[in-house]
């Protein structure tokens, strides 16, 4: 678990088999407002949170991860006064050519219910001390041009942006921001 800065009101934490409710619970929130689930590792895609868990371990490790992906970490973002998972994150270890090109080394998403309370920022700068634990020196992280609240929380976090790209799945306008750790 990453321990949080004392002013932190997060903590960042892998996810385990007891959190799977709860994940259930994020996962319907988003699906009832049709947000996207950003740094989720594909939780859109499981109904059945077990699968979901079963894919996240397979994704950590190189020797298990699908060759399509890149070994990834996913994380709850905590709140420390009642326990709620307010966010989650994903934090990828290197970059494909796809992950250089649109998602960069980290996706995050706060639960439509706790948006505007400064969560993203925090679940990124948390996530940045775990980056620098892995041994990274920087990290790309992207966004859509059309989610200023997801600009502003990487620029709240050093980020520089480098380019504008068009996503050819969607059409739309992808900002790449670096963060130097």
């Amino acid at each position: 678990m990453m321990k949080a800065p004392e002013s932190s009101r997060l903590t960042l934490r892998k996810v385990s088999p007891p959190d799977l409710d709860a994940v259930r619970e994020y996962r319907a929130e988003f699906l009832t407002s049709g947000d996207s689930m950003d740094g989720c590792s594909n939780l859109r895609r499981f109904e059945d949170m077990n699968q979901w868990y079963d894919w996240i371990c397979r994704a950590e490790r190189p020797e298990t991860c699908p060759p399509h992906w890149v070994p990834d970490t996913q994380y709850l973002g905590v709140r420390k006064s009642d326990g709620r998972i307010v966010g989650m994150l994903d934090i990828r270890h290197e970059l494909n050519d796809a992950c250089l090109q649109f998602f960069g080394n980290i996706g995050y998403s706060v639960r439509p219910s706790e948006r505007r309370k400064g969560y993203a920022a925090e679940q990124l700068s948390l996530a940045m001390e775990i980056c620098r634990e892995m041994g990274m020196d920087r990290i790309l992280v992207t966004c859509y041009r059309d989610n200023p609240a997801s600009a502003k929380t990487i620029l709240r976090n050093g980020g520089c942006l480098e380019n504008e790209v068009t996503d050819g799945r969607s059409g739309r306008i992808l900002q790449r921001y670096w963060i130097v750790l």
